[in-house]
């Protein structure tokens, strides 16, 4: 019992079912950000269940490739390295569950389709050979945060809208700057794979300040919406939720360039993922 308990452990823990879920999230805020009208609840499911499936095939085949550099780094979060699972079920489990969210998508739109099978096959080059060339696999994992956005826009609307482009955008330099940071914080790990990190490249402390850039620029572009976009145009219930990502978002920085601490690190990648849960929600309720 005790086993089958730690096998299930492991294998919700794989599948990162809260990343899942708060991408899947992501996609009805874009698809209601695009068109607060839409009303297809059947294609709603489906782009949460794209959503929910492929990124849990992603992580599984992430922490498959990243065995030795998370057993480095003492990544006892992790399933593999605790041997709650093996490396074979991880990646059984990776591409058993690609095919459910390629249907889900088919079946929205052939442009759904599409572009989930890019996005995926992107997810396979980041995880065999782009997370090594560092800042370019810190581009990848920022846009798969945007990714959500415009896939809603997409079933909603049928192309990319400025408004989910907006929100993407924000997701994006926010999601840099959270892995550039983190890029601190897994250095030592990182060496056994030779990632080139800008923290490995460049240093600790530069990777901070280009971190903390990434987060400003992220805060400078969230005014726009209240001042060009007629929906959410001084609109606070988009204005305070944002103000709150704001204010984290530039207390992360001006900590970050100070402290760059693998301790504080983990701190402030919690901060900033609060941060992003209340853009989310300031975005969400701008909409309507």
């Amino acid at each position: 019992m005790r086993t089958s308990r730690r096998y299930l452990r492991g294998v919700l823990d794989l599948l990162r079912i809260e990343h899942g879920l708060m991408y899947g999230f992501g996609v009805v805020i874009g698809i209601y950000v695009s068109d607060p009208f839409f009303s297809d609840l059947w294609k709603i499911l489906l782009g949460y269940l794209t959503a929910v499936f492929l990124q849990a095939s992603t992580f599984a085949m992430n922490d498959y490739f990243d065995y030795e550099v998370d057993l480095a780094n003492a990544r006892t979060d992790r399933p593999l390295v605790r041997g709650d699972v093996s490396r074979k079920t991880v990646m059984v489990l990776a591409i058993a569950l690609m095919p459910p969210g390629f249907v889900a998508a088919y079946l929205i739109s052939h442009l759904a389709f599409v572009f989930v099978v890019v996005v995926s096959a992107f997810a396979c080059l980041y995880n065999i050979k782009l997370k090594e060339l560092g800042f370019a696999g810190n581009i990848y994992i920022a846009f798969t945060m945007a990714v959500p956005f415009l896939f809603g826009s997409i079933i909603s609307s049928g192309w990319i809208t400025e408004k989910s482009l907006l929100l993407a955008s924000m997701a994006f330099l926010t999601g840099v700057g959270r892995e550039v940071m983190k890029g601190i914080e897994d250095v030592e790990g990182d060496a056994l794979r030779n990632v080139k990190s800008i923290a490995r490249t460049m240093g600790e402390k530069r990777a901070a300040i280009i971190a903390a850039l990434f987060y400003l620029l992220a805060v400078s572009i969230s005014p726009i919406p209240l001042i060009y976009l007629p929906e959410f145009m001084f609109d606070l219930k988009y204005a305070l939720p944002v103000a709150i990502t704001d204010i984290l978002l530039v207390y992360v920085s001006m900590r970050l360039v100070k402290d760059y601490r693998k301790e504080s690190i983990k701190m402030y990648r919690k901060t900033t993922l609060v941060a992003m849960v209340f853009g989310l929600i300031g975005f969400f309720a701008g909409a309507f």
